[in-house]
């Protein structure tokens, strides 16, 4: 059993890490095994760079926090080694660095589950957020899509618009041609 002070400390990190599960917009578990230090390395430099908190956690301790978090789910994928990668603003950051590693390094990595804003999701569901493009990408194309219809119509009012003036030159040139 082990003592009070080093219980209390667990249940502090607990708490810590249930209050991370809660702020997240995305999270997502990964077996680790078999990753070597210049890869692991090379991984954490570029969750920095996409702003994701990635840590390896004993599976009792994401157990618990997420069962804090309201993220019972989890429990089925809490074996073996189990890194956490999460972000409080980007739901598809922690998916596009971890899938984009794994398929970097095939079979010693792997996404065993994850969460989005309180929901548990597979990692074909992951996997699937991963595959989507860039937010900056995402809201063009949203804007391109509304901005089509107006682009059309204003297209096809200038259409009938020079039409319009077509006719009216041709008139006016017949009137000009038959007076001279």
């Amino acid at each position: 059993m082990p003592n009070a002070k080093v219980l209390e400390q667990k249940k502090a990190l607990v708490a810590e890490l249930a209050e991370k599960m809660k702020k997240a917009a995305a999270g997502v578990l990964v077996d680790y095994k078999g990753i070597n230090v210049v890869d692991d390395t090379k991984l954490r430099a570029d969750m920095r760079k996409a702003d994701v908190d990635y840590t390896v956690y004993k599976n009792t301790m994401i157990r618990l926090a997420a069962r804090e978090a309201g993220l019972e789910g989890l429990d089925p994928f809490l074996s073996g080694t189990t890194a956490l990668a999460m972000s409080e603003t980007d739901v598809t950051a922690p998916a596009k660095v971890v899938v984009d590693y794994a398929k970097k390094i095939q079979g010693k990595y792997e996404v065993k589950a994850g969460f989005i804003e309180g929901r548990v999701v597979s990692a074909k569901e992951i996997e699937a957020i991963a595959a989507l493009p860039p937010k900056e990408v995402l809201i063009a194309q949203v804007l391109g899509g509304l901005n089509a219809p107006i682009t059309g119509f204003v297209n096809v009012l200038n259409a009938n618009l020079r039409g319009l003036v077509v006719a009216l030159n041709a008139i006016r040139e017949k009137r000009e041609s038959g007076a001279a």
